[in-house]
């Protein structure tokens, strides 16, 4: 009986976890240093009238090499 509760078990852990996290981003984002030293290629932040998009370009790279090697690797396997 007791594997049954562990998804709910690991998915309360890991809202916990998101949780305490929430919390400590603006603790800890006042002990950083500011956000515009950071380099364009690790973080990217777009501003215009109010609006704010930050992306990371490392994290678009990687994600389209990732789907690229993973369409490559099927082989016809669709």
């Amino acid at each position: 009986m007791e594997s049954y509760y562990r998804p709910f078990m690991t998915t309360g852990l890991i809202l916990i976890l998101l949780g305490l996290l929430f919390v400590l981003i603006p603790i800890l984002a006042h002990y950083l240093p500011s956000i515009e030293k950071v380099p364009w290629y690790i973080i990217w932040i777009y501003k215009r009238d109010g609006f704010y998009f930050a992306t990371s370009p490392l994290l678009i790279v990687f994600s389209i090499l990732s789907i690229v090697v993973n369409l490559l690797s099927r082989k016809g396997n669709v």
